[in-house]
């Protein structure tokens, strides 16, 4: 059976610590509540298209513990197909520590992520699906196994960078944009890329002139700006929401804005869905708690 979207990514279990400000070196701060459940960028937006109805699944890896297990039950609640190699470690993690304003600081355990390896990856699986959504991983082989997929794929190509940008240079995420029907990155991310440029245009402009068809830069409360190969482009304001943790804003706009390209909509309407999306996970702190079902 058909699969809309496969997803690829980093497989981490999340910790996160609501906090009443991120601490400075050297200073001692409260910690007000502690949240823990199933996290990583492209599951977090394969987990949003399954709530939306989207029949969707997923490739990685997981240690074989108590959190790996965690995450294959999460999968399995949430209707997600999954090819996922268990591996002798320990299952990716990511602490968060989030203040009052939704602000964030963020730090990644790898773990068996870093295994990940074309041999692992069943094809068949992935070739089945309209879309193959990838997301970053903290290992210069895994960007590399990521890009010889790319080349090996059927599917439409989905990539969302995320901390490739402030680990890499342009010129080594060339192969997998060129080869993107959609890209999708933040402000930040596509400054760091683009060399500082402020202007988000210019900066879609050079990844449109890459080979991407579509890039969607996230604004935040600004909103987005989606633009594609044969010059149409749209800023899109953000819905009025109550912002409570900003983690996994970015993946939840990806869903909705997939979401609106399978459903044969434009980039505008996908934009505006990505947005209603985001504005639904940042209500609730982690990445998934808020995301919506079915509308």
């Amino acid at each position: 059976m058909e699969k809309e979207v496969i997803g690829l990514g980093a497989l981490n279990y999340d910790v996160l610590y609501v906090v009443e400000r991120i601490a400075k070196g050297e200073e001692e701060v409260g910690i007000i509540d502690v949240k823990k459940a199933p996290g990583g960028s492209a599951a977090n937006t394969i987990v949003a298209l399954a709530r939306l109805g989207v029949d969707a699944g997923f490739v990685g890896m997981v240690g074989n513990d108590e959190e790996g297990e965690l995450i294959l039950e999460e999968f399995r609640k949430e209707g997600v197909k999954t090819r996922l190699r268990k591996e002798e470690g320990y299952t990716g993690a990511a602490i968060a520590f989030v203040d009052a304003i939704g602000e964030r600081a963020l730090y990644i355990l790898p773990g068996v992520n870093d295994r990940l390896c074309m041999e692992d990856i069943d094809m068949e699986f992935v070739d089945r699906a309209r879309y193959l959504h990838t997301s970053s991983f903290v290992n210069k082989k895994q960007l590399e196994m990521q890009c010889e997929l790319a080349k090996r794929t059927k599917s439409k190509l989905s990539f969302s960078p995320g901390m490739l940008c402030f680990k890499y240079e342009l010129d080594d995420l060339v192969e997998l944009i060129e080869r993107s029907a959609v890209v999708f990155i933040s402000l930040k991310e596509l400054k760091f890329l683009t060399i500082k440029r402020e202007d988000y245009k210019r900066g879609a402009e050079i990844l449109l002139n890459i080979g991407a068809e579509i890039v969607c830069v996230t604004l935040g409360e600004r909103g987005c700006y989606v633009a594609d190969s044969t010059g149409e482009s749209h800023l899109i304001d953000a819905y009025p929401t109550d912002v409570v943790d900003t983690t996994g804003a970015g993946d939840a706009f990806a869903a909705g804005f997939l979401y609106g390209l399978l459903h044969e909509r434009s980039i505008h309407e996908s934009g505006e869905m990505g947005n209603l999306v985001a504005s639904h996970c940042i209500r609730e702190y982690g990445c998934r708690k808020g995301l919506p079902f079915k509308f």
